[in-house]
């Protein structure tokens, strides 16, 4: 896809939502079901994925671990997001990849200690591009993919969560 048909797709759908800003809103969802042991199938819309425990809380380390599964939501689509902004720029990226690493102390997972908290402590996006754009091009590439990618806004600024139980 080049700018052009990137563009070509998008233009209506910015001027209906800009008509009609309500149109925008869109609900996602996920849904899965616990399974056999200690893990929870979910279908993704291309595969079927059980996730289970990491093997740090005693899993096998043959389920998906749902905290690699963020930081590959993460990586996904923040790629998708500097492919998307690169064409519109027209910034050519002859190779990217993408890395995430994040730090847990399963401390709190575990309940081994209360003052440790449960979650990730710190996440790092590494971008390693190969590009022949200047330096104040990846500068407006790195900064609106990061604007734009809906993985990395929804952690850097958490939405609110409801938590409720649903009886049969």
């Amino acid at each position: 896809m080049n700018a052009d048909q990137l563009r070509a797709a998008q233009a209506p759908l910015k001027e209906r939502y800009r008509d009609t800003p309500q149109a925008a809103l869109v609900t996602l969802s996920a849904e899965g079901r616990a399974g056999e042991g200690v893990t929870c199938r979910l279908e993704t819309g291309k595969a079927l994925v059980v996730a289970g425990l990491h093997p740090a809380t005693g899993g096998n380390g043959l389920a998906a671990c749902s905290g690699d599964m963020l930081l590959e939501a993460l990586v996904a689509c923040a790629g998708v997001t500097l492919g998307a902004v690169a064409t519109s720029l027209g910034i050519e990226l002859r190779d990217a990849t993408l890395r995430a690493e994040g730090d847990l102390d399963f401390r709190g997972t575990l309940g081994v200690t209360k003052d440790v908290p449960v979650g990730f402590r710190d996440i790092r996006l590494q971008f390693t591009l190969d590009t022949d754009a200047s330096e104040e091009q990846l500068a407006t590439l790195l900064r609106l993919t990061e604007r734009y990618c809906v993985v990395y806004q929804t952690l850097a600024h958490p939405p609110v969560l409801a938590v409720t139980r649903k009886i049969p």
